[in-house]
């Protein structure tokens, strides 16, 4: 006998994915929170998954996100600048001395 060839598509009960993004993510809570954050400022959560914690003692977790994020639309912020300044490579090198 052989086996019924599964049907690959999307389940009908969840909702159409017409114009989404899906996320799945995997991090600290902190680091969820500050991504889902970002991605929220991008465009508009339409499906907001449980978060849920993975084995071991690191704390990580997994969640997932969908979103509907218009083309083109971008975040527009100041520069992170807590880490130090931007560097042109191409100017320090040109700039370098030769030992």
């Amino acid at each position: 006998m052989r086996p019924v060839p599964r049907r690959d598509g999307a389940s009908p009960r969840d909702p159409h994915l017409t114009g989404s993004l899906e996320v799945w993510m995997t991090g600290t809570p902190a680091e969820l929170d500050a991504v889902t954050a970002i991605l929220t400022a991008a465009g508009r959560v339409v499906q907001h998954g449980t978060r849920w914690p993975l084995t071991g003692a690191d704390g990580r977790h997994r969640l997932y996100l969908r979103l509907t994020v218009t083309a083109g639309k971008q975040a527009t912020r100041a520069p992170d600048t807590s880490r130090g300044a931007l560097i042109d490579l191409d100017i320090a090198r040109a700039h370098r001395r030769t030992a």
